[in-house]
């Protein structure tokens, strides 16, 4: 149910009901063809300084291309961490590719570079790093150990528009850098993605896989359209998410059982790393096993209305061991695959007022999970003081 703690995505916007009366009046939304996606990609390329961009019809079509465009091929072994979206895995697999899984760094969802460097063997055609819930994966270090060997790097942006990661745009640093549009991002169209080259080469073998009588992975007029303004506010609104979490992290940081898991502290200024706040992520840390305390916490904290789930599934743990490698215990990702939870985006954009009532449900479901009840007056019951708030 829609409320300020569960705020509805996209919102509301009068640029987006300008594009939409546009679009009706020149018929620009149901052409094949047309000036939007053109002008969306320069602006992609201006953001990002590479020289060429790939539209298409999702951030996972995305990293698809992105790995012909290499080109992996079947037999080829391809490295990412073992906590990563599904889908990064599943296309390696549909390549017919090997993925090879390598730890996190202790409590974070970024990829460790030093377990990649022992991943590596003469099979390994490609890297895919992904910027996570807010962390930014070290692309100067993982830069500098790929260089020269001919092992392409996929920098997976999706989460993280707008970020700023060692000076560079977030999605500049790969080989191939991939974004995504989708319903629930930062920068939606319902649906869509891109992928940013900087080798011409790489970019006309994406184009050359998608072109079949059409466009096969298409990004529509439309779309292109709804996503241009957007790109004008996402500064702004990345500053109030940063800003929202940097309040967040102050009412929390007392709680010893919700362990913020990010690499880059918005309350600290770093013009050279900014994060952007897609998700943000925490560790539930328990005493009782891990998995089931933080199911109770995320009921107790869901039951105030709170958009708050738990984060990926670690790929290891949820996928036959026949169909990937590895590397080391993997023991971090496993970590995490039991304790992340994730916080979504839109109710960072919402008041001081409303950031403060997510801390005390947070707060309140944890010690809920202490094993607290409700009889108990230290238990700080979330609902009645929000109900004050809103």
């Amino acid at each position: 149910m829609e409320s300020p703690l569960n705020p509805p995505w996209p919102s509301p916007n009068e640029d987006t009901h300008r594009v939409l009366r546009e679009l009706a009046e020149s018929g620009d939304w149901g052409r094949y063809h047309g000036p939007h996606c053109e002008r969306l990609s320069s602006l992609l390329k201006s953001m990002h300084n590479v020289d060429h961009v790939h539209l298409c019809s999702s951030g996972t079509a995305a990293i698809e291309l992105a790995l012909r465009s290499i080109p992996v091929q079947s037999g080829d072994e391809v490295i990412l961490a073992a906590y990563d979206f599904k889908a990064n895995f599943v296309n390696v697999l549909t390549i017919g590719a090997t993925p090879v899984l390598v730890d996190t760094l202790p409590g974070l969802p970024v990829i460790d570079v030093q377990q990649i460097e022992q991943a590596i063997t003469p099979g390994t055609k490609a890297v895919i790093v992904s910027h996570l819930h807010g962390c930014l994966a070290p692309m100067d270090s993982i830069r500098q150990l790929l260089d020269g060997t001919g092992i392409c790097l996929i920098e997976d942006a999706c989460q993280v528009p707008g970020a700023v990661v060692n000076g560079k745009p977030a999605g500049a640093w790969g080989d191939a850098g991939t974004l995504s549009f989708g319903g629930s991002k930062l920068l939606t169209a319902g649906r869509g993605g891109a992928i940013l080259f900087k080798d011409p080469q790489m970019a006309q073998r994406a184009r050359l896989y998608t072109q079949r009588g059409n466009d096969a992975y298409p990004l529509s007029e439309m779309q292109a359209a709804i996503l241009r303004p957007q790109l004008d506010s996402l500064a702004d609104l990345n500053s109030h998410r940063a800003n929202s979490v940097s309040r967040l992290l102050n009412q929390l940081e007392t709680d010893p059982q919700i362990q913020p898991a990010m690499n880059h502290d918005p309350r600290k200024a770093d013009a050279m790393n900014q994060p952007a706040f897609y998700k943000v992520a925490f560790r539930f840390c328990s005493v009782e096993p891990t998995e089931r305390s933080r199911e109770k916490f995320l009921t107790s904290a869901k039951a105030e209305g709170l958009a708050v789930d738990a984060g990926f599934s670690a790929l290891h743990l949820t996928h036959s061991r026949r169909r990937f490698n590895s590397v080391g215990t993997l023991e971090h990702a496993t970590a995490l695959h039991h304790e992340l939870i994730k916080l979504h985006h839109p109710v960072l954009l919402q008041s001081p007022k409303t950031i403060d009532a997510v801390a005390a449900i947070l707060t309140g479901a944890a010690k809920t999970t202490r094993g607290w009840t409700h009889s108990q007056p230290e238990l700080f019951d979330a609902g009645t003081w929000c109900s004050k708030l809103f």
